[in-house]
């Protein structure tokens, strides 16, 4: 479909981009992206053809007036507005964190005790991140935005989150808004890891049609492609001009790493995978330890928070270079990303898949001709 005028759209919680860029190569004008970071603002003035104006600063210090402002729009102009508010209080990990369960969960297996993992909190520890879907909501009211784009992690529908997930769906609902909910793996649409989403479509004209998925997780299907491969997606990263002095690794558990096959974990080193002189128990490391990619399969969801010993690794047992990260987040291979080896970590793995962000946008856009 050929726009006869492309529809701005303002990105809040940018973080390193990746709805932004999607909304570029959906077709639209991004005239302006919001972001609490200093690190991952330099990231974004650093790749200005996909950001508009970069401001940096917090959500709730900005009406929706201001930012038709400073985005150079007017009250008339066609405005969809997209975010991700920060996932970290509605991620699986925080089930297990909160009250130590997971820690006495572990500390008993290894000991031998027949212990089962406690259920999921369903209570909702306080957190101010969680206001930040509220401030979504906001700033849509108050630019007067014809559509938006919300996105965040699944367990945003888990019983202790899903009032903050279905006060959104309702109030968009009550707005006026036509709404429609998605519950994504980015493999399918075109991404080489598995790393699932929820997102919200809304628009004031029509329905959003959820895209069609693009790729099959099944090796072989009647009508799609298969999924794209982690060897496919990093293809070139490998030369040496793309070396990183942190890609190294050394310590307790280099030799073991090695050991470990592609597509393989520390159950390598276990007494289950018939290791003659086993290091570990099964069940007794959080499944990522000592984690290597296959280039023949999907990468599993790249962490913001790595532990020195938290994969992926690559399969020739050294760390992901951040060019290779980017990648298997859909961005463009000359994407620059700004700050030390952690924030750059840190921002790739808290990005939004570019093609997933590209078909959701796409199909609120096409809802507005």
């Amino acid at each position: 479909m050929i726009r006869k005028k492309k529809i701005n759209v303002i990105d809040l919680f940018a973080g390193a981009g990746g709805l932004s860029v999607g909304a570029h190569e959906a077709g639209a004008k991004v005239v302006a992206s919001l972001e609490f970071d200093p690190t991952a603002c330099q990231t974004l003035r650093s790749n200005p053809e996909y950001h508009g104006v970069v401001i940096e600063g917090d959500v709730c210090k900005y009406s929706g007036e201001s930012l038709r402002k400073l985005s150079g729009l007017k009250k008339s102009d066609p405005l969809v507005v997209v975010g991700g508010p920060p996932c970290q209080p509605f991620s699986k990990a925080a089930y297990w964190t909160e009250s130590g369960m997971d820690a006495a969960f572990r500390r008993a297996r290894s000991n031998g005790i027949d212990a089962e993992r406690p259920a999921a909190p369903t209570e909702i520890k306080d957190d101010i991140r969680r206001d930040l879907v509220g401030e979504f909501w906001r700033a849509v009211v108050e630019s007067n935005a014809d559509g938006f784009v919300f996105e965040n992690v699944p367990s945003i529908k888990h019983p202790r989150n899903r009032p903050i997930y279905e006060g959104l769906v309702q109030a968009a609902k009550d707005g006026g808004y036509e709404v429609t909910e998605v519950v994504a793996n980015a493999a399918t649409y075109g991404v080489a890891q598995a790393r699932e989403r929820v997102l919200v479509l809304g628009s004031r004209l029509r329905k959003p049609v959820r895209p069609s998925e693009t790729h099959s997780l099944e090796s072989e299907h009647p009508f799609l492609p298969k999924f794209i491969t982690a060897g496919e997606a990093i293809k070139g990263f490998h030369l040496k001009k793309y070396f990183e002095p942190e890609e190294i690794i050394t310590g307790r558990w280099a030799k073991h790493l090695e050991e470990v096959p592609p597509g393989g974990n520390y159950k390598t080193h276990t007494a289950w995978a018939g290791h003659p002189n086993p290091t570990f128990e099964t069940e007794t490391r959080f499944w990522n330890f000592l984690l290597k990619l296959s280039p023949e399969r999907l990468s599993w969801t790249i962490a913001a928070s790595p532990g020195p010993w938290t994969g992926p690794f690559h399969w020739n047992n050294r760390r992901l270079r951040i060019p290779e990260m980017a990648a298997l987040q859909g961005f463009p291979r000359d994407y620059i990303v700004e700050g030390s080896r952690r924030e750059r970590v840190r921002q790739m793995g808290n990005a939004v898949p570019v093609p997933l962000a590209r078909v959701m946008i796409k199909a609120v856009l096409d809802s507005l001709e």
